[in-house]
């Protein structure tokens, strides 16, 4: 099966649903080690990519993670912003030249996105942030391929290593970000970057499973 730039731009539509529906989680999250306003964010950032998705029509999947790129950046102003809009550009550009996206290959964007992440966001695995949840379901994702496993089991192992990667900030640390201010003080709290990454994570293969 091969994915257009409809299916990416109904993928986005479906992780704007769930963000929305998980805003008041991700804002009492935030609220333990933060100032509270992550899932507003998240909400706000989504919301607008989905706008500008419905506007725009984009032709090509590269178009859709563009465009995804300049609407986050320009609706979120927090840190969030700059991260996310990095890892659109990152999953464009994997996806450069094509029209359609294999469905196998279709994986590439979580790799994709947490390398711009990390690019941009300069953190480690341990530092508390949301590089915790997407590292590891990249890896994951590089694994189960080299592995030669079933794309079921490759989203699979992705979706459950964001998710334990976001379980697991829980007893580190924050040394990166407005919540490295508390110290130890931030342990015992998931930190809410990573919870809407799991929760990205989660939407993305959940799609690309029922693709």
């Amino acid at each position: 099966m091969q994915l257009t730039a409809k299916d990416f731009t109904a993928m986005f539509r479906q992780i704007a649903t769930r963000i929305e529906g998980e805003r008041n989680h991700l804002c009492e999250l935030d609220g333990h080690i933060g100032d509270a306003d992550h899932g507003i964010a998240m909400e706000q950032g989504f919301g607008a990519i989905v706008k500008a998705l419905d506007t725009s029509e984009p032709a090509t999947p590269t178009d859709v993670f563009n465009t995804a790129a300049k609407s986050f950046l320009n609706a979120v102003g927090a840190s969030s912003g700059p991260l996310y809009a990095t890892a659109f550009l990152r999953a464009g550009a994997a996806f450069k030249g094509k029209e359609t996206v294999a469905i196998d290959e279709a994986p590439s964007v979580i790799e994709a996105m947490a390398r711009g992440v990390a690019e941009r966001g300069k953190a480690e695995l341990g530092d508390k942030t949301m590089i915790d949840a997407w590292k590891p379901a990249a890896i994951a994702v590089e694994q189960a391929r080299e592995a030669g496993k079933p794309l079921s089991e490759v989203l699979a192992a992705a979706r459950k290593a964001a998710e334990e990667g976001a379980e697991a900030t829980k007893t580190m640390v924050a040394s990166k970000g407005r919540s490295s201010r508390l110290g130890e003080r931030s342990l015992g709290h998931m930190d809410p970057g990573a919870a809407s990454a799991a929760i990205i994570v989660g939407e993305i293969c959940d799609f690309l499973a029922r693709s």
